[in-house]
């Protein structure tokens, strides 16, 4: 079964709605709080919010949904308000498929309307059910916060950089992506009363999963079938990203063929068909996706260990496995 079809993943996506849906109510001035109401309402995963509240369900028990959901809100505004904030950056038109902030409204109330979202993720931290627990959270909101910056600024960096290493891009989208969702875990676990041994370990749970997740991304964007991805297949090679494929193909070829490969992502053609067509052959004979496919293994495993050793119970470490797996299971 899909995890969205689990029951109990339906019933924290409803509270979450249900809570979210209603934050920015009655506030003044519209035209602050209209703008993050929009950005929060055009859909998203909500993978997030829902991991931190599997979290605090984990060890809450009956109130762990009430200990995780200042917790849900604080990630998943965040989450937005960085969202908002890079489409600023990227001058880009769309974010799911509806006009950007920016587009909509324009350049400085997104600024200033971003801005407030990161004051409410604090404020939604200071509404824990357990006032003793707030410094713990707004220790480690702090920490997965400044990562995310951190891997924003790589990735704005390796646009200008000649040559990017493995492990360079890894840290890249470990900070961008895996520390959120393992700050998620983390929050959601310490604010349920979780012990710092088991919040360590779904961090680590998550951080690893986000390493996985982004590297099955890398590769279905490649490799996977656009109709079933919802992407445009080849589209990282076309707006000539560094990812993984690309830095490990670099690796992989002869003097020759590397000068090619670096020709192809320093220009755009017109008709990116055939660019499409001869960078995916070149990493194919050098076996880079099954390369990829092996460290995202690799990470999951490692992952799943995490898992299987946090003390929290059995029933919401199965659904919270789950999730994951669902991560995983995209089309390929």
């Amino acid at each position: 079964m899909p995890y969205r079809q689990l029951p109990q993943i339906q019933d924290l996506h409803r509270r979450f709605l249900d809570r979210l849906q209603h934050a920015q109510d009655d506030k003044e001035p519209r035209g602050l709080y209209e703008p993050i109401e929009y950005i929060l309402s055009i859909g998203g995963k909500r993978v997030r919010p829902l991991l931190a509240l599997i979290a605090a369900r984990m060890f809450g028990d009956g109130e762990g949904l009430r200990a995780g959901m200042p917790v849900a809100m604080a990630v998943e505004v965040f989450h937005n308000f960085t969202l908002l904030h890079d489409d600023i950056m990227d001058e880009s038109p769309l974010r799911r498929g509806q006009p950007t902030v920016h587009r909509k409204w324009d350049t400085n109330t997104a600024i200033l309307s971003g801005d407030l979202m990161l004051i409410q993720a604090y404020g939604h931290l200071a509404e824990s059910a357990d006032p003793s627990r707030i410094p713990v959270l707004l220790n480690t909101f702090n920490r997965v916060a400044t990562g995310v910056c951190e891997g924003q600024q790589f990735d704005v960096d390796f646009e200008r950089k000649h040559h990017v290493t493995i492990e360079e891009y890894l840290r890249m989208i470990e900070l961008k992506t895996a520390v959120l969702l393992g700050g998620a875990l983390e929050m959601g676990a310490l604010a349920a009363g979780a012990g710092q041994e088991d919040a360590d370990h779904l961090y680590a749970f998550g951080r690893l999963t986000g390493l996985a997740f982004q590297l099955h991304d890398d590769l279905l964007d490649t490799f996977g079938e656009g109709a079933e991805t919802g992407k445009l297949t080849g589209n990282d090679i076309i707006r000539n990203k560094k990812t993984f494929l690309y830095i490990k193909t670099l690796e992989a070829l002869d003097a020759g063929e590397r000068e090619e490969l670096v020709h192809w992502f320093s220009h755009t053609p017109e008709d990116p068909a055939p660019k499409v067509a001869r960078v995916t052959e070149m990493m194919r004979l050098r076996g880079i996706p099954e390369l990829v496919a092996e460290l995202r293994d690799d990470f999951q495993r490692d992952a799943y260990d995490h898992l299987e050793a946090v003390t929290g119970d059995s029933g919401w470490k199965a659904v919270l496995r789950a999730v994951a797996e669902g991560l995983l299971q995209r089309a390929s």
